[in-house]
């Protein structure tokens, strides 16, 4: 027989050809489940920034899944035990980790669901396609939620040093066109290694780990908290804060996409668990129904919603000033003054509530490495593992890991701060 019809090759170009075995990870790779992430921006309003970042979530599952085929091919030739059952399993996990993401990714997360987060939908998920394939997903659950025994597998899936974030740092630099956050993937894959258990990096690794934490660092500076990114994030959560309201003053808000009508009207929560009917409803859900949605609304009859949803389309949007922590208070009393005044001069409602559609305050954070409660860990010699952070030649990168918070202002480019 020929090997080649054993296989389905994706072209990638992050990390050239991507080679999937024929079976059930490719059965899931077609499932609606995670096509629908096909549908989904990676870096969500990014492209309003950065012009090519146009990649999706399915993109980056399919980077991810080509990651750890090659990290555990490399465990294995270095004498790690591990079954084809859990290979297949962890493959699995590391292509459904990101399925429970809704539209625009991170945007939205916790403006459709209370009490939400997108790991607890992809868990949701994987306990439906669980039943839907005979249970061949039950080591992949016993993975992903961390409750099997080889405690590895899942740090390849979730931890400080984990596939996911090692394709991701990748995938976006290319599409951005950051090249700070470039990482040197292949050194660190082929220094990974387990030692009593856990997932280590052999000392030889050790400047490839150090530029590793430096590019996430960056990235969040330049890309992922970008002042325009943060403005935007802003913009969008602020149409759907006005969208709410009129819903529940008994306003008629017609809303193109019935699966996003059933969050804005019944407004579920995933405080207790996801029921079943959520879940239906979310999984028909990408950044289409959003888009088409909002399409509709920049003609609603309510002013304030019908030039909040034109500024989006048409990118008119906020500007992001930072600011210390002292000066917050004045500076946005300042800010809510100007933009009352500016909506006036503009012929639009002018109220405290409409004002506050037109500026934002907040904090942006970041965290490259957090060293204190999860760690890095490189080998040393044969029976030794040290924290990255107390290795030789590194102690100067905690530094650059301590946690950065920058309190900000998004308003109207009219106004001064």
């Amino acid at each position: 027989m020929d090997k080649s019809s054993q296989y389905k090759i994706f072209s990638d170009p992050i990390h050239g050809f991507i080679t999937v075995p024929k079976g059930i990870i490719l059965r899931l790779i077609d499932h609606p489940y995670v096509q629908r992430l096909r549908r989904i921006r990676q870096l969500g309003l990014g492209y309003l920034v950065f012009p090519a970042a146009e990649h999706s979530r399915f993109s980056h599952a399919l980077g991810a899944l080509e990651l750890c085929q090659r990290v555990l091919k490399n465990l294995i030739e270095k004498d790690t035990t591990i079954s084809d059952a859990e290979i297949r399993g962890t493959l699995i996990a590391i292509l459904l980790h990101d399925v429970g993401h809704g539209p625009f990714s991170h945007t939205l997360e916790h403006t459709l669901i209370d009490d939400f987060t997108h790991e607890q939908m992809s868990l949701k998920i994987m306990q439906e396609l669980n039943k839907q394939f005979e249970g061949e997903l039950e080591t992949t659950i016993q993975i992903f939620t961390d409750q099997y025994p080889k405690k590895f597998l899942h740090q390849l899936i979730s931890s400080q040093l984990d596939i996911d974030r090692l394709d991701y740092l990748k995938r976006d630099s290319f599409f951005t066109g950051v090249s700070e956050g470039s990482v040197g993937i292949n050194r660190i894959l082929k220094t990974m290694r387990v030692f009593n258990g856990n997932v280590v990096i052999e000392k030889k690794g050790i400047y490839a780990i150090e530029n590793y934490i430096l590019s996430r660092r960056l990235m969040y500076m330049q890309v992922y908290l970008h002042k325009t990114v943060l403005s935007a994030d802003s913009l969008l959560k602020n149409i759907f804060k006005r969208v709410e309201y009129l819903l529940d003053s008994g306003e008629k808000v017609e809303t193109p996409s019935r699966h996003l009508a059933y969050f804005l009207s019944k407004k579920p929560s995933a405080l207790k668990s996801i029921s079943d009917s959520t879940m239906v409803h979310y999984m028909a859900l990408d950044d289409h129904d959003v888009l088409i949605s909002i399409k509709s609304w920049a003609e609603s009859s309510d002013p304030i919603l019908r030039d909040l949803s034109s500024r989006f389309l048409q990118r008119k949007l906020y500007r992001t000033t930072f600011v210390s922590e002292k000066n917050i208070s004045a500076k946005l009393e300042n800010v809510k003054k100007q933009t009352k005044s500016h909506l006036k001069k503009n012929g639009l409602p002018s109220d405290d509530l409409s004002a506050s559609y037109y500026y934002d305050v907040d904090k942006s954070f970041s965290e490259a490495y957090k060293y204190e409660s999860e760690s890095i860990w490189i080998l040393e010699g044969k029976k030794k593992a040290v924290e990255f952070s107390k290795a030789a030649d590194t102690r100067h990168i905690i530094a650059l890991t301590q946690p950065v918070v920058k309190p900000y202002i998004v308003h109207l480019k009219s106004v001064k701060t």
